[in-house]
């Protein structure tokens, strides 16, 4: 079976798969502009850090595509990246928008200094070049999951299946499709080497039992569901084989911020001797920050815990702390990060860039 496809994009017609309504239904929304990508990344109706960025860039591929060059292209320059700069201010802690963002920015520069390009040519080659970001990410993300099942799979040389627990949602939902630690799943069940999937519900905005669970169950790929307070039982009952988790910013030393509960996830591997792995395009390494310090970590709404839906489940006037990411220390990921490049220990990230 084909997996989902989370974004639909031909001649600058743009559609994506409105998360928030799934599992109930799969319901495809238009994204016509920068405006319509804002809101759809900020109200998390496209979430996961590679599909924020490619839709930011496609909505603007897009735009583009519907305006008349403009005058000049300083003017062309300037609109793009005020378009851009805007996409990025939609969820801080994924680091590939802002990358996205700044290498169409020095693409502009170059184009606006080479003197054979017209305006009208510079436009052209930009739309190019934000359209080509769907194909690169599928053959990235295939590439991520040969690497890391391959690894797995030798780290585990005695075992016949694997037992494998995952976070959030990292597959065709939060990715151009196929995913990165979903796609390493994917490919370690292509490989018929893959026992059982253990994916946490993800509270409090639920990715793991309403995305991950649905790509799970629409490929047939054997899963259980767990919720995030029993990791720690799962991963003693059930003698896991690996923890994968993807990445929404690594810095430079490999500190990974990633969806909240990573950290604890990471803890509890360590204490019962599991690996645990990062799965992340190059595009999720921000080689400007030296450790997880400084990653900016989003606060996400109070409602997001207080309801489920429109029901209040908590105690109405209690104080609440919402972060969207944690971050997980450079030493806790013991299988690698696994990348479209390869496997690597996280410190070695830095001479592969």
């Amino acid at each position: 079976m084909a997996t989902l496809q989370a974004i639909k994009y031909n001649d600058g017609q743009l559609e994506i798969l409105d998360q928030l309504q799934l599992p109930e239904s799969c319901t495809f929304i238009p994204i016509c502009n920068v405006e319509d990508a804002w809101a759809a990344i900020r109200e998390m109706k496209v979430r996961g850090a590679p599909a924020i960025a490619i839709v930011g860039c496609l909505s603007l591929a897009a735009e583009l595509r519907k305006l008349a060059a403009p005058e000049t292209k300083p003017e062309l320059c300037r609109l793009v990246k005020e378009k851009l700069d805007y996409l990025v201010t939609s969820r801080p802690t994924a680091v590939n928008i802002q990358l996205a963002a700044e290498a169409c920015v020095k693409l502009c520069t170059q184009l606006r200094d080479n003197t054979s390009v017209d305006v009208v040519e510079a436009k052209d080659d930009i739309i190019k070049h934000l359209e080509g970001m769907l194909a690169n990410d599928i053959a990235d993300n295939l590439a991520i999951g040969e690497h890391g099942a391959s690894d797995v799979m030798k780290k585990n040389a005695t075992k016949e299946k694997l037992r494998i627990m995952t976070h959030c949602n990292t597959g065709s939902l939060a990715t151009a499709g196929y995913g990165t630690a979903l796609g390493v799943i994917r490919s370690l069940h292509k490989a018929n080497k893959l026992d059982q999937v253990y994916c946490t519900e993800t509270r409090p905005y639920n990715q793991g039992s309403r995305l991950t669970a649905f790509e799970l169950v629409y490929e047939k790929i054997p899963a259980t569901l767990v919720c995030d307070s029993m990791a720690a039982a799962a991963m003693k009952q059930f003698k896991m084989d690996a923890v994968i988790v993807g990445a929404d910013r690594v810095a430079a030393n490999g500190d990974t911020a990633n969806k909240i509960g990573t950290y604890q996830l990471a803890v509890l591997a360590k204490s019962h001797d599991v690996l645990f792995y990062v799965a992340a395009p190059f595009s999720s390494i921000d080689f400007q920050i030296a450790n997880g310090q400084s990653i900016p970590i989003e606060e996400r709404p109070h409602s997001e815990m207080t309801h489920t839906g429109s029901i209040r489940t908590a105690a109405a006037g209690v104080n609440c702390w919402n972060p969207g990411f944690d971050v997980t220390p450079a030493e806790l990921i013991t299988g690698g990060i696994i990348t479209e490049k390869g496997v690597f220990k996280p410190d070695q990230l830095a001479p592969h860039q």
